[in-house]
């Protein structure tokens, strides 16, 4: 049994040399596909079925392509997509957690956010 799952291995990672693999977008595209099904299975839903079937095979499609540059472009957008939404909730769970300690202040000309403790931001 062992040799078998070495010899599997082995032919896997033979057929996986030049293929872009998983990333990020892989993992959200599939978790993605996975929660459509399950919400597929409520009743009056069963059209949502098929965009979670084409999610996975953009998924899969992906992780097995050869195109790397192609591959790697939409991997760019979707951390350019991503990381506002990201940063958004960081700072809204910071402004949470530090509500009664710091103040938050926008630069007007910079955008970013600043906190300040509410003794130095009141005088």
């Amino acid at each position: 049994m062992r040799n078998f799952l070495q010899r599997f291995a082995y032919k896997m990672s033979a057929f996986m040399y030049g293929r872009y693999g998983t990333d990020d977008l892989s993992k959200f595209l599939m978790i993605s596909s996975l929660v459509l099904m399950v919400i597929s299975w409520l009743p009056h839903l069963g059209i949502v079925y098929f965009l979670a079937l084409a999610l996975m095979i953009w998924s899969l499609m992906r992780s097995f392509s050869r195109k790397l540059d192609k591959r790697r472009r939409e991997l760019d957008r979707y951390y350019r997509i991503k990381k506002p939404i990201v940063d958004f909730f960081k700072l809204s769970r910071n402004k949470w957690r530090d509500r009664k300690t710091h103040v938050y202040f926008k630069c007007k000309s910079a955008k970013p956010s600043c906190a300040y403790p509410r003794e130095r931001a009141l005088l």
